[in-house]
């Protein structure tokens, strides 16, 4: 093992974790990182004087496995958090989950009955399905509650109509969500109606998501790996059907035994070297969505109780509304000052994402005080965060290029692809360990997990568990 080169792309909590665990069994690792520091979109920021994470990066699993790498690398150094979120619409603020009576307060009495027999309607005779989004989230809740919760976020997200956004959105991310639940739960606080990317506590690390990936990066530099960051790669090199080299962004060539990419799919297949067209053509059906994070830095404390905000107006750009100060309070370390977050999101040709920073944040700053959750207080910083290619788009008919282009990659020898950015999958941090877990397994135990399956609906647990305050509690 020791004399077995491994490459690894993208230090993201894919890429991360299978160095991790590869350096630990004795392999050579060598993990390249295009920007500064690790974590991927999980990464944390040192920000006036505090403590940031690109948004909210909440983790939570039910995998055994998975827990059990995290409370390795973390230790005791997290706390659980209990999650508030609520969404904005209207001038107004929405329990998310629903809760029920709260909802149809806010909403009135008369746009309330709407809901409630739009729902009925739906039940009573189903829309005829067509493989959209839009389509889905109705036939489930109905039109109207369709269009106050859904269909302005999910739209302002994808760039695109609810009606070319495919229902796999739907079925890996709320697929066991229903009205009916949310009530019962609501109602008579029952555990077992909830879905699990609504629970309403979660770990999470004392100085943020980014310190699981830091600490990650140490060992695997104890354990004798390499971890290069702001070191992009140019391209994987293939011959005869095998991954058998990366050439750097200086032209360098560097061999190895094996290589797992986590680079976004798109980089990854168009510079492949004899790639046949048919697989150059379907790769370019795949879009990826970027993400504007604007960082504000507002003189005051306890201007609002959210961990985040989902933001359904149609007058606002933005989408979301993080408060830092609302997780763990050593990320604020001691700080007179919130900081906040809002998110834009923008394809490559989009204005917003071509325009200069001072720009942005002065939008940024209209927003927030449009929304009324600061009030007065005095905005004194802001910073604009790029990040590209961070959401894949679930056009309808993606499945189909993308399996063209996976049977392609699959077909190279000694290449493994892993991540959201890597296998095009809208991964949360849970699913993405995962991958980098089963990553290294293959290689190390010479296992055949099929990477390709793992995405946010995956649940093959062979052992549940949850991680509490008091450390890792198993499941039956």
């Amino acid at each position: 093992m020791e004399n077995k080169k491994i490459a690894i792309i993208g230090a993201g909590p894919a890429g991360i974790t299978a160095a991790y665990e590869l350096s630990k069994r004795g392999y050579s690792v060598e993990l390249y990182e295009a920007s500064d520091r690790v974590g991927g979109l999980s990464k944390s920021l040192d920000l006036w004087n505090q403590r940031v994470d690109l948004g909210p990066h909440r983790f939570f699993s039910q995998d055994t496995k998975v827990n059990a790498v995290w409370l390795e690398v973390v230790g005791k150094d997290y706390k659980m958090v209990d999650r508030l979120t609520r969404i904005y619409f209207n001038k107004k603020f929405y329990y998310y989950p629903l809760k029920p009576f709260d909802a149809l307060v806010k909403l009135g009495i008369w746009k309330g009955f709407l809901c409630g027999m739009s729902y009925f309607k739906q039940k009573i005779a189903p829309t005829r399905k067509d493989g959209s989004f839009e389509n889905w989230v109705t036939n489930r809740f109905g039109y109207k509650l369709f269009s106050i919760f859904f269909k302005t976020y999910s739209e302002k997200l994808w760039g695109i109509s609810c009606k070319e956004l495919d229902e796999d959105f739907a079925a890996q991310r709320i697929k066991k969500l229903s009205l009916f639940g949310a009530i019962w739960s609501a109602l008579f606080k029952s555990k077992g109606t909830k879905h699990k990317t609504l629970v309403d506590q979660f770990a999470y690390p004392l100085e943020g998501s980014g310190m699981v990936y830091e600490r990650m990066q140490t060992k695997i530099e104890e354990n004798g790996s390499k971890v290069f960051c702001s070191t992009p790669i140019n391209k994987v090199i293939t011959e005869n059907g095998t991954a058998v080299a990366l050439e750097l962004e200086n032209g360098e060539r560097k061999e190895f035994d094996h290589i797992i990419s986590s680079m976004p799919i798109t980089r990854l297949v168009n510079n492949l070297n004899d790639t046949p067209k048919e697989v150059l053509d379907a790769c370019a059906e795949l879009k990826f969505r970027n993400t504007i994070l604007v960082f504000l830095k507002v003189e005051g404390q306890d201007i609002f109780p959210d961990n985040w905000l989902y933001i359904h107006a149609n007058d606002l750009k933005m989408g979301r509304i993080t408060n830092f100060s609302n997780w763990v309070p050593e990320l604020n370390r001691g700080e007179k000052s919130t900081i906040i977050a809002l998110e834009y999101w923008a394809f490559n040709e989009d204005q917003i994402w071509n325009d200069d920073d001072e720009k942005i944040i002065d939008l940024g700053k209209e927003e927030m005080r449009a929304t009324g959750l600061i009030g007065d207080l005095e905005i004194t910083e802001g910073k604009v965060v790029r990040i590209p290619k961070c959401y894949p788009v679930y056009r309808m008919g993606y499945q189909e290029p993308l399996k063209k282009v996976e049977a392609h990659l699959s077909s190279i020898q000694n290449l493994s692809v892993i991540g959201r950015y890597g296998a095009f999958k809208y991964n949360n941090q849970d699913h993405s360990i995962l991958m980098g877990l089963l990553a290294a397994e293959n290689i190390s135990e010479n296992k055949n997990h099929d990477l390709w399956e793992i995405n946010t609906d995956y649940e093959n647990y062979q052992e549940k568990s949850t991680i509490t305050a008091a450390g890792l509690e198993q499941k039956d």
